[in-house]
């Protein structure tokens, strides 16, 4: 079966949805293809598009954050209407039987195809943040996948059928597996968000990291070259990770990581059973996402102050009762998931649309 998998790059969350769901699919024995729609109907624009919005999330938070409300239930007609050449042109190319997005502006587009065409294409949309925002939701489309029970209810809430939405978490590689650690040795704290400036500025955090007692520090910088640079080799008992693909061998081994709540690093987490301390969120997804985290017992909310990060990571990471805990409610969030769900999914509307044909 042909599964074509749309996705857009306004944060990277989106491009890894799209590859595990493709990594999945393609262990089932389907051909499936991740196409940025942005750069294939937009190319001249699309990078420029991804740059304003690098922008807008880093130094308009303020503006990002209050769009997000004004639009929290707003129908989204008109997004992606000028993806829709682009669209027709790949869905020539390409003849899928179903079609994957994990982007909002992407189900747009192909909702608003499929009710101007009529095409009989199943669309098929992966949420990949905690949310029931009304971006995501399209007619014409046929399967929600959502994080959680709370997003489903949500989505039924704002008219979605409660046949098409499906609770299958956000998709993540199979390379992130449990890795029960001894929590009577070392500890070891894994920081990530480096690659987005995130980090303390000041000496004076490293160093508390570097003195904090039976703990070593592994701090992915990403792309931040510069902050690399400037821990790598410093500090005995940290150290600094430039941009890797194998996040999940630091998530493997560590017993409590301290990031960003982004909707795949969570669920990142959650599959390899790594108690989490989220930076404390400004933007309205990751809030979300940290709500989420913290209702359901796996994660605390760290401060960006330094002091009271340090505090709390001292706090958590030496208590061994509340990372056991943490790791347990991941155990069960887990338990209540279908991580292969989008197989069963693309499966069966696949055959319900040849039956209908």
């Amino acid at each position: 079966m042909n599964i074509l998998i749309l996705t857009g790059k306004f944060g990277m969350g989106h491009l890894s949805a799209a590859r595990a769901l493709q990594e999945q699919l393609s262990l089932d024995g389907h051909r499936a293809e991740v196409v940025d729609l942005f750069e294939y109907a937009l190319p001249e624009r699309a990078g420029a598009m991804y740059w304003w919005f690098n922008v807008l999330v880093t130094y308009g938070g303020v503006f990002y954050n209050l769009y997000h409300d004004l639009t929290a239930n707003d129908s989204g007609d008109g997004r992606g209407d000028d993806l829709l050449d682009g669209l027709d042109r790949l869905l020539d190319e390409y003849g899928p039987d179903v079609v994957v997005s994990t982007h909002p502006i992407c189900s747009a587009a192909m909702a608003r195809y499929k009710l101007e065409g009529p095409s009989g294409i199943p669309l098929v949309t992966c949420v990949t943040d905690v949310t029931c925002h009304s971006e995501w939701l399209h007619p014409g489309t046929d399967c929600y996948m959502v994080a959680e029970e709370s997003v489903r209810q949500g989505f039924i809430a704002k008219g979605a059928d409660p046949d098409t939405v499906v609770v299958s978490g956000i998709p993540v590689s199979g390379r992130f597996q449990p890795a029960r650690k001894d929590h009577s040795q070392r500890r070891e704290l894994l920081i990530m968000g480096g690659g987005l400036g995130l980090m303390p500025r000041r000496d004076s955090f490293y160093q508390a990291l570097n003195a904090l007692p039976g703990v070593h520090t592994t701090i992915l910088t990403g792309r931040n070259d510069k902050l690399f640079q400037r821990l790598n080799g410093k500090y005995e008992n940290i150290e600094a990770v430039p941009f890797t693909t194998q996040v999940d061998k630091y998530m493997a081994r560590a017993h409590l990581m301290l990031s960003k709540p982004g909707g795949i690093t969570c669920f990142e987490a959650i599959a390899a059973r790594l108690p989490i301390l989220a930076w404390q969120p400004f933007l309205k997804q990751e809030q979300e996402n940290a709500n989420f985290l913290v209702r359901r017992g796996m994660a605390r909310i760290a401060a960006k102050e330094e002091s009271a990060c340090l505090a709390a990571i001292r706090e958590t990471i030496g208590d061994a009762r509340m990372l056991d805990s943490m790791e347990a409610a991941m155990d069960d969030m887990a338990a209540s998931l279908t991580r292969r769900a989008v197989c069963a999914v693309v499966q069966a509307l696949a055959a319900e649309s040849r039956v209908s044909a």
